[in-house]
């Protein structure tokens, strides 16, 4: 891999049936075009979020680059192999360096099993029955929990317990890359800090990767170095963090953003936030040109025929709008 990067998206599609979804469209040649040609990359210890509006790709992103969904076409470079054509016994080996903890804390734990066997599942198979209890007590500790814990059932968990069970069992194998798809959005406000806490002292401690996947733009900013926007199937813009909450440029970033509440209540009060019109478009059927061209404020004729590319525009700033130039289109 070049420049540092762990793991690199190149041309990235996950294309559905639209029959696969309904009994009643049997027969329809059509497809969601969940993912739509997208590249991105992620270096060795970088947290990059993902976000965007609830059914814009991002979760199929996070679940195809581990070939946990077949993708349609690209190429996902890890150790400078593409997963995406791998055979699953040339797959398997490298699976223990690829991790997910998904959304939800309580399907995604077997109620079945206690959490000594769902932690050390996937360490049984590299250690001993002796050491892979002991490597289960000290993943039990390392997220927070009792090691006492190793015999109770995730319903004896709350829900923030059972996301860092979960954690725990993406840690098991020693992984360099984790997908965490909305790894809080299932949790009480007030258990969702520890989470995200939880994640930077890991990342910062055990030198690992992320793709952060989100809707709640604060909880990227707090948790990313950069950040990618998505928008039915596309990605519109990524940049520092820093610099796409300072300067977004898109102009769906810029709805993002402005519907961020801000902790000081004068400035809330003043600001003026942008109000998208219309609803997203349907996959199965996107608009010619520009995606967005339908809620877009500043669309021009050239929008409707002709499909921007991802550009750079900045130090470290790609955005994807004819529109934009270094000041934004609203300026």
């Amino acid at each position: 891999m070049t420049n540092g990067n762990l793991i690199e998206v190149q041309g990235l599609r996950v294309h559905y049936p639209a029959g696969a979804r309904s009994l009643l469209s049997f027969g329809d040649k059509r497809v969601v075009k969940a993912v739509d040609d997208i590249s991105f990359a992620i270096k060795r210890g970088e947290m990059v979020g993902l976000v965007g509006e609830s059914g814009c790709g991002k979760s199929t992103t996070g679940r195809a680059m581990l070939r946990l969904v077949k993708p349609t076409d690209g190429r996902v470079l890890y150790q400078g192999r593409d997963l995406a054509s791998l055979k699953n016994s040339e797959l398997r080996p490298l699976r223990r360096n690829l991790q997910m903890v998904f959304q939800d804390p309580y399907s995604s734990l077997d109620p079945r099993m206690t959490v000594g066997s769902i932690i050390g599942e996937a360490i049984s198979t590299l250690k001993s029955a002796t050491d892979a209890k002991a490597r289960v007590k000290d993943l039990l500790e390392q997220v927070g929990l009792s090691s006492n814990s190793i015999n109770r059932y995730p319903h004896e968990f709350s829900g923030g317990q059972r996301q860092r069970i979960a954690i725990a069992r993406a840690l098991a194998t020693q992984p360099e890359f984790i997908v965490a798809d909305e790894p809080i959005s299932a949790l009480d406000v007030s258990i969702q800090a520890q989470v995200m806490n939880l994640l930077k002292q890991l990342r910062r401690d055990m030198g690992l990767a992320f793709l952060f996947i989100s809707h709640d733009l604060r909880a990227v900013r707090h948790m990313s170095d950069r950040v990618a926007v998505m928008y039915l199937g596309k990605l519109v813009e990524i940049a520092d963090a820093n610099s796409i909450y300072k300067q977004p440029l898109h102009p769906y970033t810029q709805a993002l953003i402005s519907a961020v509440p801000i902790p000081n209540p004068k400035l809330e009060r003043e600001r003026q936030r942008i109000r998208l019109k219309g609803d997203v478009p349907s996959a199965i059927n996107p608009p010619a040109g520009c995606r967005f061209n339908t809620r877009c404020q500043y669309v021009e004729k050239r929008c409707f025929e002709e499909e921007p590319s991802l550009r750079q525009v900045g130090q470290n700033h790609y955005v994807s709008c004819h529109l934009v130039q270094l000041s934004g289109p609203n300026n």
